[in-house]
């Protein structure tokens, strides 16, 4: 990767960064800095190593679906060590507006393993669609007991599976495929979309859908139990109820954070955290804001944290244009 596009990918961060202290700003206020302070002040921080470890353990999981997808895509044999440092330095892209630099991981794929740039996408729009399917699975309950988020769900789960039926249906996009190779306005484009292509049909293949989905289904429970032990750090009480709810109010908002497309679902996984909080569980908005700060500082900013401690300690392993580290 040139020094010009390093400099544009870190400009964008940077973007985000700065959209997410405004956002964290927003939320102190609208919760009223006195009360979010005291609420964060009294909380039982004996909890919060175990909500870290907790995003960890979803991290871990996600991370072996991302190396599963690599063989699906014939990446074989990659080291275990490179292809975790790939997965944790795509953490900070996720703050990108509309997450375009995420793309990036297909590009430091091809420049590790050979693997064409946009066979490299596929893994990555992969990896966002099983994650969506986990996380409206770990909604159905909540979706059912509160019918007023019925529209927003059937709708995401309504197209991520019309995407992926499209995508199994071989030979009407091999007909697309040959018709854009004809076309002038797609024709030099048209070997990356058949290479994306190819990639997204063996990932969505049943099998592969069902382990990767089998895979964030399981890994995003981990960030819904870390909510509860943050609610249980702010005093809130245990048992089935809390639990439940806070699993779903993650799931649902991370559904709601990904469709808004904007960077790290900034804004719109905090409204809906805070607003289903105080909503489910009859929260005051300071409690409810400092839950939302929490768990978002012990999910989002810390996945940001570990990706950028990977940038400093890889460089060249990352920006580098010479193939391997």
């Amino acid at each position: 990767m040139d020094q010009n596009n390093s400099k544009s990918i870190t400009r964008r961060i940077i973007a985000g960064l700065v959209f997410g202290f405004l956002v964290f700003l927003v939320v102190i206020l609208v919760g009223d800095l006195q009360q979010v302070s005291s609420q964060v002040i009294h909380f039982k921080w004996g909890y919060f190593p175990l909500v870290l470890l907790l995003t960890l353990f979803n991290y871990v999981l996600r991370f072996f679906k991302w190396h599963f997808y690599l063989g699906q895509v014939g990446v074989k044999d990659y080291p275990l060590l490179k292809s975790a440092r790939l997965f944790l330095a795509g953490f900070p892209l996720a703050v990108t507006p509309g997450k375009v630099g995420e793309a990036l991981k297909g590009v430091w794929l091809e420049k590790e393993t050979g693997l064409p740039i946009s066979k490299g996408i596929s893994v990555v729009l992969a990896e966002r669609i099983s994650d969506g399917l986990g996380v409206l699975i770990l909604s159905t309950l909540g979706v059912i007991a509160y019918p007023r988020y019925w529209p927003a769900f059937a709708i995401v789960l309504g197209g991520l599976i019309i995407l992926i039926v499209i995508i199994q249906i071989r030979p009407a996009a091999l007909w697309f495929l040959d018709l854009a190779s004809k076309l002038p306005i797609l024709k030099k484009i048209s070997s990356g979309l058949r290479e994306f292509y190819e990639g997204s049909y063996a990932l969505f293949k049943p099998k592969a859908l069902m382990v990767a989905v089998s895979l964030g289904t399981i890994s995003w429970l981990g960030e819904g139990i870390g909510l509860y032990y943050v609610l249980r750090g702010l005093d809130l009480p245990g048992g089935w109820e809390t639990l439940s709810i806070a699993v779903f109010v993650l799931a649902f908002s991370t559904v709601i954070g990904a469709v808004s497309a904007l960077p790290g679902g900034l804004g719109a996984a905090e409204a809906s955290i805070a607003g289903m909080l105080s909503l489910l569980l009859g929260l005051g908005s300071g409690t409810a804001a400092a839950a939302t700060l929490l768990i978002r500082f012990a999910t989002l900013w810390f996945a940001v944290a570990l990706g950028l401690a990977v940038w400093g300690f890889s460089r060249k392993f990352l920006f580098e244009s010479k193939r391997g580290s």
